[in-house]
């Protein structure tokens, strides 16, 4: 099965620039998931085969339940190692790969740092509309996840021998993750060769499985119920739903980063549900809602996202931020439901 996907001159331009660097960084975007923390381990796990000794530097926290991932222990979180130790990591790169995010604006406080470093850039993404200045940008919205792309471009690098069975559990962790254990985004019959191949390097994709989906603490599964039980709202006649998550309930039920991981696909298991949203306040920042978005079959919730919540993705994956009370946040989502009613109800 033919899954190579660079030209001849990308080849040859990522080939010169891994060549030619000796201080690399990869980073991936603000919050990550474990598709950003996934690619960036498994593109890591390549360069060092290389000769290289790549940094991956990530903007702050991520899930507990993806500290379990090899070579975790050698990330630089920039929100607690920003002036000691990650700026001049930045301003000294040859060679910076950007995975997972379209734009510096996804990166938040790292931002400045990233655009101001001297370094080649290089992008590998799966979100719509890049627009960073880069030497050579790897963007391919249609793919399943960023991990995906890292792999076709081991393989196509000719890297899939010297693949280590970390760098396969990596790559299959990001797309898992980035496709909900393969429910969505995930038709094209590539994604399983892939799969295949990783399996022939001893993963154990059953465990994996369990790792990220089954690794929540006593608080987090109250406080799940609780959400389902006590702030889901349905609107039946629209097959659309929402929930939010206030810092009080975060409080209640001593939230960490990573509690409500695919609640906002819960919703979606409602019969005829087309369109669930999840709302949370920022734990620290005033007036500031964080906003996820799932969809099913052709319904767009992407672009729901960009036209209501500051945000976008894709089709059935998205996410968004407003900067606004709660309650005003909730007032937006029905106004989105209502704009969106032929569609959701078609």
């Amino acid at each position: 099965m033919k899954i190579e996907l660079l030209s001849e001159a990308e080849i040859a331009t990522l080939k010169e620039n891994i060549d030619n660097s000796n201080r690399i960084v990869i980073c991936c975007h603000k919050s990550p998931d474990g598709d950003a923390l996934g690619s960036s381990l498994a593109w890591a796990e390549y360069l060092r085969t290389q000769g290289k000794e790549p940094d991956i530097i990530v903007p702050d926290a991520y899930p507990d339940f993806l500290q379990w991932l090899p070579g975790s222990e050698r990330i630089i979180r920039y929100d607690k190692h920003a002036a000691d130790k990650a700026d001049e990591i930045l301003q000294k790169a040859d060679l910076i790969f950007c995975l997972d995010f379209n734009g510096t604006n996804r990166v938040d406080e790292m931002k400045y740092a990233l655009e101001q470093s001297p370094a080649h850039k290089i992008m590998i993404d799966h979100h719509l509309d890049p627009s960073m200045d880069t030497v050579l940008t790897v963007s391919h919205p249609q793919m399943s996840s960023t991990s995906e792309l890292v792999f076709r471009i081991i393989w196509q690098l000719g890297g899939f021998e010297e693949m280590s069975r970390k760098c396969a559990v990596c790559i299959y962790c990001g797309m898992m993750t980035d496709t909900g254990g393969f429910t969505y985004n995930s038709n094209q019959p590539e994604i399983f060769f892939i799969v295949s191949q990783l399996l022939t390097k001893g993963i154990d994709k059953d465990k994996i499985y369990r790792n990220v989906f089954n690794n929540f603490s006593p608080w987090a599964i109250r406080l799940r119920g609780y959400l389902m039980s006590q702030k889901l709202n349905i609107f039946n006649d629209l097959h659309a739903a929402y929930f939010t998550i206030s810092r009080r309930d975060m409080r209640d039920f001593h939230f960490i980063k990573g509690d409500a991981e695919g609640l906002v696909n819960e919703p979606l298991k409602i019969k005829g549900m087309r369109l669930s949203i999840s709302l949370r306040e920022d734990d620290r920042r005033d007036n500031t809602i964080w906003v996820s978005l799932r969809s099913v079959d052709d319904f767009p919730c992407n672009l729901v996202a960009s036209e209501f919540f500051n945000g976008g993705g894709h089709l059935n994956a998205s996410g968004g931020r407003l900067h606004c009370t709660l309650d005003e946040a909730e007032r937006v989502v029905r106004r989105a439901f209502a704009h969106y009613e032929d569609l959701l109800t078609k």
